[in-house]
């Protein structure tokens, strides 16, 4: 992996976990997901219409991810309910990459050295220090189950949107129409489930649901596009360096607690992906 896709890619982790935290301000975080999807719409329809349009065999990957993307936010806002930033985040996250790695080594082409397993494998030890103190604290443990849920959508939507990005011909293009997708999708379900009261009534809501929109499509775009150019395990759990910007924002935004197991599990996480440039 060359330093440029390297930076981008810790750039779109930033974006990443700076949405996130944007969907826990406020008091609904269903809300705050559906008002991001629906944003998510023209976003995409404006980045599409610049675009090439896709290859034919591309199109399936589109759909299949829109629908994975619907499972990956259903869960992830309710774990937002039931726990900390700082906790969530590094389960929902952290465990994708494993997935990847593991279930990849038989369905995707890309060949995985020796020191990028043990770089993913820091990482995950990482996380699951990180997430620790879900069993050892007073924390909200009902949280697991969606936090992990989420966790196995990333994992799925992560391959789809690899090999979808990679058949398409133009990475830009492709997560453009999966954003168009996945907003319609996630939108039109959640709206189906809750109503339309599920729709924050203040504006300042909207607001915060369009610039998460936003930052969510940076991090996403530049993310598609590093594994068009660099094997997708590696990238995927690159990626998941926004654990460490997760941590940090809960810390200084929300001020949840930052304890030495939290500090400990970041270094560790940082020490992955050094591993990943040896």
């Amino acid at each position: 992996m060359s330093p440029g896709i390297l930076l981008a890619v810790l750039a779109a982790a930033f974006l990443h976990a700076l949405w996130n935290a944007m969907i826990k301000v406020g008091s609904s975080r269903v809300g705050a997901m559906v008002i991001l999807s629906i944003v998510e719409v023209p976003i995409g329809l404006a980045v599409a219409m610049t675009r090439p349009w896709p290859a034919p065999e591309a199109w399936k990957w589109v759909i299949a991810a829109g629908c994975t993307h619907f499972a990956y936010k259903f869960f992830l806002t309710y774990a937002y309910d039931r726990g900390d930033l700082s906790r969530v985040y590094p389960l929902a996250r952290g465990a994708a990459p494993m997935v990847v790695a593991l279930v990849g080594s038989f369905v995707l082409a890309d060949r995985i050295t020796g020191m990028q397993y043990a770089a993913i494998a820091m990482l995950g030890a990482g996380i699951l220090l990180m997430a620790r103190g879900v069993f050892t604290g007073d924390e909200n443990r009902r949280m697991i189950p969606f936090a992990l849920g989420s966790a196995c959508a990333t994992a799925t939507y992560t391959m789809f949107d690899g090999i979808g990005a990679r058949v398409s011909g133009d990475a830009v293009g492709y997560v453009a129409w999966v954003f168009v997708a996945d907003g319609l999708i996630f939108t039109t379900g959640m709206l189906a489930l809750k109503g339309r009261a599920v729709l924050p009534p203040k504006g300042r809501a909207w607001a915060m649901g369009a610039l998460a929109s936003a930052a969510s499509y940076g991090a996403y775009a530049v993310s598609i596009w590093a594994m068009t150019r660099a094997p997708i395990a590696v990238v995927a759990a690159l990626r998941e360096t926004s654990i460490l910007f997760a941590v940090l924002i809960g810390w200084l935004w929300f001020g949840e607690r930052m304890t030495r197991e939290k500090a400990v599990a970041a270094m560790m996480i940082i020490g992955g992906v050094i591993l990943m440039r040896v």
